[in-house]
């Protein structure tokens, strides 16, 4: 595991399209900021833990019905962070 200090404002790049960016620090609780293209699956680990039990469906088909929806309905969407 790669353990990097960052400060507010400050950001890491990862395979030069996913940028992460430490937007707050308050009361012991980091706010990040992610961006990456669409194509790119950004969950936080707890939500990757529960779609990989056995009484789930695949990540790929939840996200493939996630993104028809989004897709079907020309909405936006944002990452909530925190």
């Amino acid at each position: 595991m790669l353990v990097l200090s960052r400060k507010q404002g400050e950001a890491i790049v990862i395979d030069s399209d996913i940028e992460v960016q430490v937007l707050e620090v308050r009361n012991g609780r980091v706010r990040l900021g992610i961006r990456a293209p669409q194509s790119r699956r950004v969950v936080r680990a707890e939500i990757e833990f529960r779609e990989n039990s056995p009484s789930r469906p695949a990540p790929e088909e939840q996200a493939k019905v996630s993104r028809r929806k989004l897709s079907d309905s020309n909405a936006s969407f944002s990452i909530p962070c925190g």
